[in-house]
């Protein structure tokens, strides 16, 4: 069948592409920046363009620096596993194989958490993430490298499989972060530096990114990135970006699966996140079970099977051992809803309001904002 999928701009920057122009901007050969000296690529998990508009007046300093132009196009599912693996690759979701944020390994009954279940599912960075982190790639070459980000995610599965290679520094507060990303710059001539904030994300789940919860921590990474440009040197080059944006979903939009729901007949395993399912279908029923989703959520739901999904080119050039990692069906949500498996025992996900994931323009387009000697 043909899939009529929300179609991006062909002048559209791509996350992926997004390191790997700022490498290039410190050799003075990229297409997208200015030459410059040092670069900070500084990651606002879950500011998306849309969501920066229609709250500029609580981080005027963003606002004000970029534009409507000053945007990128994350990639699909609009998740932050696969988004800041392909960012931190330069690789598709396709090749590096980190294709969701719950996906089923292979051969096992097992939806692994691809942001926390590399430990405990038995994940191992260097194989299961497919491509090599460009942090990895450029420390081989001498270029000074650093992670600037929360005490936390020190050492994690997510952490080796996407910024081996880069010194890791920590900080709790965003402003404490930013400055310290800022002395890197500076005394390290030549440097990368990945500066990560998860506060606003984590307000956006918690609270909904309409929140006064959300706007505390967006007028927050707003004064860090101020501060930042502040303190930089006039050849350091900072680019303000995130992984995806986020849409508020209330209680009554949840559409809860159940034993009894005919949409779950055929379906062998649940993955993916509410508003993108991946769903893993027992033998030979894989077209049934796309018939019965299509025929009762296609007004609330793009329905696409892995094959329609790969001819679309979703997910980029698939490699031949990532397929299966891919849903025999995918369900990503077109509104203001989100699909939950109520069999489950855990409810704590169905509190979540801010939600992500799917192909719409505001989980999708992200801000590019360009300070210092990007500007």
């Amino acid at each position: 069948m043909s899939l009529s999928l929300p179609a991006a701009s062909p002048r559209a920057r791509s996350l992926t592409g997004v390191v790997t122009e700022a490498i290039a901007a410190l050799e003075a050969r990229s297409e997208w920046f200015a030459p410059a000296r040092s670069a900070v690529v500084f990651v606002v998990d879950g500011l998306g363009a849309h969501n920066l508009a229609e709250r500029r007046g609580h981080a005027r300093f963003l606002a004000s620096a970029g534009s409507r132009r000053d945007t990128a196009r994350t990639v699909f599912p609009s998740t932050t596993a696969a988004a800041l693996t392909s960012l931190l690759t330069g690789t598709d979701p396709g090749e590096h194989g980190i294709v969701g944020y719950r996906t089923r390994i292979p051969g096992t009954q097992i939806a692994s958490n691809q942001l926390h279940g590399w430990e405990t599912d038995g994940l191992d960075p260097r194989v299961w993430q497919r491509s090599r982190p460009l942090f990895e790639i450029e420390a081989e070459r001498g270029r000074p490298c650093f992670v600037v980000s929360r005490p936390e995610y020190t050492g994690t599965g997510f952490t080796a499989a996407t910024l081996r290679g880069a010194e890791f520094v920590s900080a709790s507060d965003v402003r404490e972060r930013a400055a310290i990303a800022a002395d890197l710059a500076a005394r390290h001539p030549g440097a990368l530096i990945y500066l990560y904030a998860p506060d606003l994300d984590s307000a956006g789940h918690r609270d909904g990114w309409e929140s006064d919860r959300w706007i505390d921590a967006l007028e927050r990474v707003d004064t860090a990135a101020r501060d930042l440009a502040g303190a930089i040197d006039r050849g350091t080059g900072v680019l303000v970006t995130a992984d995806h944006g986020m849409v508020d979903v209330p209680a009554h939009r949840h559409v809860l699966l159940t034993d009894d729901d005919p949409l779950v007949d055929g379906v062998d395993l649940i993955g993916g996140e509410p508003r993108m399912l991946h769903l893993y279908t027992t033998d030979g029923e894989r077209d049934a079970v796309a018939a019965r989703w299509r025929e009762r959520e296609h007004s609330r739901a793009w329905v696409m099977t892995r094959h329609e999904a790969i001819g679309a080119g979703l997910f980029g050039t698939v490699a031949a051992d990532v397929r299966d990692r891919i849903g025999d069906v995918m369900v990503a949500a077109r509104g203001r809803f989100a699909y939950y498996d109520d069999r489950e025992a855990d409810k704590r996900p169905q509190r979540m309001v801010g939600q992500h994931g799917s192909l719409t323009d505001e989980e999708r387009t992200v801000p590019l904002v360009r300070l210092g000697a990007f500007a």
